[in-house]
């Protein structure tokens, strides 16, 4: 559950519908919700917290530190697949 103090979050809880990228399943979230699991497939979908909890200085008390620790875990991940990639294109434009 979001911060009640979180600057960047409307005091409004808004419902926005997903798509899990998994099964294509309509998913709902709740703007309060920091992660939803897909009720077709089990695939975890994280809202949009992702991009404030890499800067923001209250995102262990925001989200809790488990949901920390795994959605940086998710950060790290995306970092290195995006490595990975620019490192696979810089090699195919070189041979």
């Amino acid at each position: 559950m979001i911060f009640e103090g979180c600057q960047s979050k409307s005091k409004e809880i808004s419902l926005e519908e997903k798509t899990c990228p998994q099964c294509g399943n309509t998913v709902e979230v709740f703007s309060v919700d920091t992660e939803v699991t897909c009720d077709r497939c089990g695939f975890v979908i994280y809202n949009d917290t992702l991009s404030c909890v890499q800067w923001c200085k209250y995102a262990k008390q925001c989200v809790g530190e488990e949901m920390y620790e795994r959605m940086m875990r998710v950060v790290e991940a995306q970092k290195r697949k995006r490595s990975e990639e620019a490192a696979a294109k810089a090699e195919q434009a070189a041979g």
